[in-house]
């Protein structure tokens, strides 16, 4: 499939003067990327504006002592980039979960189609709002006054939402979830994790099998991580 049949398909270009679009396209290169592939580095410039067209990639920092803090996980249709304008340079890490699929446009003829065209510039920003507001929700969760029981929980149920699969056993998020990748969700060490997916699967919430994470019942989950109690089955 072809870069214009790529676009067409994206929804982040609904609405675009098909003029712009068609510069685009001119200018825009299919890339698929082994797993572990860093499509962007931090404190370096950005040469391309990525969209995930298959796979999932992880967007994260590194904290002082060298630990990764993630703060996104994107799938089909996701804008990847964080940073795009070149006066200074990125703060975070994009790099491929697993083996996949990116569109990438160079950043110059991106920026100058923003200029030429206020909804691709508009796009831009809303779509960088949204990041904006669960980073938000990420941040109001990272108090103390909520368990990480309830952290990794409202993580989990996101991720089962966005990345869920209907099995006879509940929603299988479709990414393999190591606790070491979990640890660096939640900011805390691998044994803090390990003991939190324990009290979580003890509590039937989730189900563990070879890095692959079941939800058992997602209304459950949701009344965990919000209220911090076991909702009971109905007599």
């Amino acid at each position: 499939m072809g870069v214009r049949k790529h676009v067409s398909q994206l929804e982040f270009f609904e609405g675009i003067d098909p003029k712009t679009v068609e510069k685009l396209i001119k200018c825009g290169k299919i890339m698929e990327v082994p797993k572990g592939t860093l499509l962007i580095r931090a404190r370096e410039s950005v040469e391309f504006v990525y969209f995930q067209l298959s796979g999932k990639s992880v967007i994260y920092n590194l904290t002082h002592d060298g630990k990764r803090k993630i703060l996104f996980v994107f799938g089909q249709g996701a804008l990847l980039n964080e940073h795009l304008f070149n006066n200074h340079t990125s703060s975070t890490y994009c790099e491929t979960m697993e083996k996949s699929k990116v569109l990438a446009f160079p950043v110059q003829e991106f920026v100058k189609g923003m200029q030429e065209d206020f909804q691709l510039t508009k796009k831009m920003l809303e779509t960088q709002e949204r990041k904006i507001w669960r980073l938000g929700h990420q941040l109001k969760n990272t108090t103390s006054s909520i368990y990480l029981e309830r952290k990794l929980a409202a993580k989990l149920w996101k991720l089962s939402r966005d990345f869920g699969v209907e099995t006879e056993e509940g929603i299988e998020i479709d990414m393999n979830l190591s606790i070491t990748f979990l640890a660096d969700m939640l900011g805390v060490p691998r044994e803090t994790t390990s003991r939190v997916c324990s009290i979580l699967t003890e509590s039937g919430l989730i189900s563990i099998k070879k890095k692959r994470i079941f939800i058992s019942d997602p209304e459950k989950m949701a009344h965990f991580y919000k209220t911090g109690e076991i909702a009971q089955e109905n007599d």
